[in-house]
């Protein structure tokens, strides 16, 4: 692995010395490329994803390798600690989804979050030992590994090893956040973390991880056992208990990723294919796209006033669907079928006007006969054969519970949060819930994940995810219909401004460059209300051209880059 020069490469990256447009080798923002692509949230980590590419790895020896950088590079979303969602397409076109989601420990109860009176509170599903499900991702790479990886194990942690050990240049967006959240730190972490320091982070300090790489090495020599068992778990289970955690040894023991049948359908003539339950993510994604399909988007054009009229409203329906009858299907029986019937999603929008707001008050989730910040993050791979990876992986809010388990070096999720910890009580982005995701032991907290690969006429067409906490389902939405209905390219897709409305609270949350004002005006004189917010998600997208080329496209509002060759 040629870490040393990558290491280098990328410091000119960072600090501003890159050579010119015309000059760049592999690393770059967007580009066509001939073979195989990567696009993630740090351009370390997009390097290394295409190195294991270049050696002769696919694609899911690729994705293992950037999920354990991520952990190094980009801890705020990449973990060990948490969890996530794999969808995987071979190059014969078989599919399948991998749940590494985390799951509540046994010791968790409906109540556990509530006081005296039955009132929530909120910060102990938000920060803490006490926020903390059991993390998915260490058992997740390794199933991915055993049934589809080609590489040894070793070879692609040592990257992410390397990275720990030695250090890396952060970035002037990370000095920032480094900074901001030093306060909190210090109140979670009184023993210290390798992101405490006295003085101020600046961009281009080398963070460096050694607790964290000798983790990593534990886990290179044993596998899941390195992280699930041993010296890693008795580090974890300590720090439980240095707080107010209730993770077990035998719920780290007793932790299983699944493989699912992913979600599948259609729009028009594509064929979408996305993750199941417990993601909200594909049934809603497709719910939308068949709300949409009726209309002519295409002739209406971009955020024109109909095109975004349209879109939100279907986007009020589908989550007040979302908010009662999806959760994890081993405890819940989630009706897929009924929820992506595309008759009854177009007979729902045909009585919809789009000349008035629909308020959120009078939609009711769909009656059924009988019956995660925003710290996130996503990449989306394509292998030489043609193989297809889109995966997204999170600890929920930004840095999770801000807790480092101290001797392991890494940082606790705090995915609780995703519970309905009351049924009608937002979470952390908002959403409301029901009993069909309320907490229970062993369950896995619903996820708005959208890890999403697509097909045209058999063949692969694209790859894409982002981040995004609630508004991940929206954002997927926009960036398919960029490409598919308003012919953008895939640095286009996900570089245009988005919106998102999520039922409730009734509002569009709008990016500043999104939806122009006279439409905006428009749209307010019939009832909307806008709700202006900063960047939303950042998408990873490769669309496969008719040509065979990659086309990639890497989100400009964070530090994500594409590679390849």
């Amino acid at each position: 692995m040629k870490l040393l020069s990558t290491i280098f490469f990328i410091t000119l990256f960072l600090i501003g010395s890159y050579p010119k447009a015309q000059e760049k080798t592999e690393v770059v923002a967007t580009q066509e490329f001939n073979h195989a692509a990567v696009v993630t949230a740090h351009p370390l980590a997009s390097q290394i994803g295409i190195d294991i590419l270049k050696e002769g790895g696919n694609a899911v020896d690729a994705a293992v390798a950037i999920q354990f950088a991520l952990a190094v590079v980009y801890p705020n979303a990449g973990n060990i600690g948490g969890g996530g969602f794999m969808v995987y397409r071979d190059k014969d076109g078989h599919v399948t989804s991998l749940d590494f989601r985390e799951k509540a420990p046994e010791k968790a109860h409906r109540d556990m979050y509530l006081d005296e009176k039955g009132n929530p509170i909120t910060d102990l599903s938000l920060y803490g030992q006490l926020a903390t499900g059991v993390p998915g991702s260490v058992a997740g790479m390794d199933e991915a590994h055993k049934k589809y990886g080609s590489m040894p194990w070793k070879e692609l942690i040592n990257p992410a090893i390397n990275l720990a050990e030695k250090g890396f240049p952060i970035t002037a967006r990370q000095a920032g956040e480094f900074n901001n959240y030093q306060k909190r730190f210090k109140k979670f972490n009184p023993n210290g973390a390798a992101i405490i320091r006295n003085e101020e982070w600046k961009p281009g300090d080398l963070f460096v991880q050694t607790q964290l790489a000798n983790t990593l090495k534990r886990i290179a020599e044993q596998g899941r056992d390195g992280f699930y068992k041993g010296e890693t778990a008795d580090f974890i289970i300590a720090e439980m208990k240095r707080g107010n955690g209730i993770i077990t040894h035998a719920d780290l023991a007793n932790y299983n990723a699944v493989w699912r049948e992913p979600i599948i359908g259609a729009y028009k003539d594509y064929k979408i294919i996305s993750m199941p339950p417990p993601s909200s993510g594909g049934i809603a994604l497709l719910a939308l796209l068949q709300s949409v399909e009726q209309y002519p988007l295409r002739a209406w054009g971009f955020q024109s006033d109909s095109t975004v009229r349209a879109m939100v409203e279907a986007e009020r329906r589908i989550y007040a669907d979302r908010a009662s009858y999806l959760g994890d299907p081993d405890f819940y029986n989630v009706p897929v079928s009924y929820l992506t019937d595309k008759k009854r999603n177009q007979n729902r929008m045909a009585k919809v006007s789009l000349n008035k707001a629909t308020p959120s008050s009078e939609v009711k989730a769909s009656s059924i006969p009988g019956y995660e910040s925003e710290e996130t993050t996503h990449f989306s791979i394509v292998d030489k054969d043609g193989n297809a990876v889109s995966l997204t992986t999170t600890i929920n809010g930004s840095y999770g519970a801000y807790v480092w388990v101290d001797g392991a070096g890494f940082l606790l999720n705090n995915e609780m949060d995703d519970f309905s910890v009351k049924p009608g009580t937002p979470n952390l982005y908002g959403l409301l819930g029901g009993k069909a995701n309320a907490i229970a032991p062993h369950k896995r907290m619903l996820s708005a994940m959208t890890p999403t690969i697509v097909e045209q006429n058999g063949q692969l067409k694209m790859v894409i995810g982002t981040p995004g906490g609630s508004t991940i389902i929206t954002s997927v939405f926009q960036g398919i219909l960029n490409v598919l209905e308003f012919d953008m390219s895939a640095e286009e897709s996900v570089n245009a401004p988005r919106f998102h409305h999520q039922w409730k609270p009734d509002r569009i949350d709008v990016e500043e460059k999104a939806i122009a004002e006279p439409i905006r005006k428009s749209m307010e004189n019939d009832g909307y209300i806008f709700h202006p917010r900063s960047s939303i998600g950042r998408m990873e997208n490769i669309v496969i051209l008719p040509n065979g080329k990659l086309q990639t496209g890497a989100d400009s509002r964070g530090d994500d880059v594409a590679a390849g060759y």
